[in-house]
């Protein structure tokens, strides 16, 4: 064990959760097998995903993303925010606005604090960029698309009646298609009005998620360019709403809550597993 230092800490925005490990403070290399078994819901903690402190490259601080499946993602706008809050809450930092580098580009978060603790977080995303892929063929239909990146990949499908979308028979062959070859985050949506956005998202990697702060900007970056919404943008999903708005200059703001679960050391015999020095 690591005395009274904590292996790692687990928190949520939105129910979509990240383990933070920082890997100076436990006695295995994180790597993609111990990723999937630290993940599992049944074998492991749990989790969405794990988050690594690393070195900033010229941020403040720097943080390396991984989905349950032990692949690398680029970006995450809930990681972000839960990533920033374990920095301000755990003595990493006593700023509440700092930057961090990501495999996907450089964020800036800004931190809200209630009494004493990190409560929300508000992250600069970055600017939306469009290629010219607009429909890809599923089950021999074809289906209107956006693909767009904010420094990782999202496929936007725009639909009349979420009601009707099938997440899980759907999400997983969009996901994979053969016009993504690094595979891509899908996100389905049903505009509400100029200022609400209802979403299902099935994230590259992880499957089925909650909520999804880069899906949240990719999906009001998609609308807006199709004039189907303004430029402030209540993201809905199925784990709570998200606050996303776009600069005239293009830069893409979100806002969003943020909650610590637990934190915790793991047992012995799961680091037996995870091979322990």
């Amino acid at each position: 064990m690591m005395g009274r230092v904590a292996h790692y800490v687990k928190s949520h925005g939105l129910g979509n959760d990240y383990i933070v490990i920082d890997p100076a403070k436990v006695p295995f290399a994180v790597t993609p097998e111990a990723v999937r078994l630290i993940c599992d819901r049944h074998r492991g903690v749990g989790s969405d995903g794990i988050l690594l402190v690393a070195a900033g490259d010229g941020a403040d601080f720097g943080v390396r993303i991984f989905n349950p499946d032990g692949s690398e993602a680029e970006k995450s706008g809930n990681g972000a925010r839960i990533f920033a809050k374990f920095l301000r809450d755990h003595g990493y930092t006593d700023k509440d606005r700092f930057t961090l580098d990501t495999l996907g580009g450089r964020v800036t978060c800004a931190l809200e604090r209630e009494d004493g603790r990190v409560a929300q977080v508000t992250v600069d995303m970055g600017k939306a960029h469009f290629d010219a892929l607009e429909s890809i063929e599923v089950d021999g239909r074809r289906i209107p698309v956006t693909s767009v990146s904010l420094g990782n990949p999202h496929c936007v499908v725009i639909v009349p009646d979420l009601a009707k979308i099938d997440v899980h028979a759907l999400g997983p062959k969009i996901e994979r298609h053969r016009a993504f070859p690094k595979r891509t985050n899908v996100q389905f949506a049903e505009v509400v009005s100029r200022s609400e956005v209802r979403v299902l998202i099935w994230e590259r990697g992880a499957g089925y998620t909650l909520a999804s702060g880069s899906s949240s900007c990719a999906v009001v970056a998609a609308c807006h360019r199709k004039a189907l919404t303004g430029r402030d943008v209540t993201v809905s999903m199925p784990g709570g709403q998200l606050s996303i708005g776009i600069g005239d200059d293009g830069e893409i703001r979100m806002r969003g809550p943020v909650e610590e679960i637990c934190t915790g050391d793991l047992s012995p015999d799961l680091l037996r597993r995870l091979g322990a020095r």
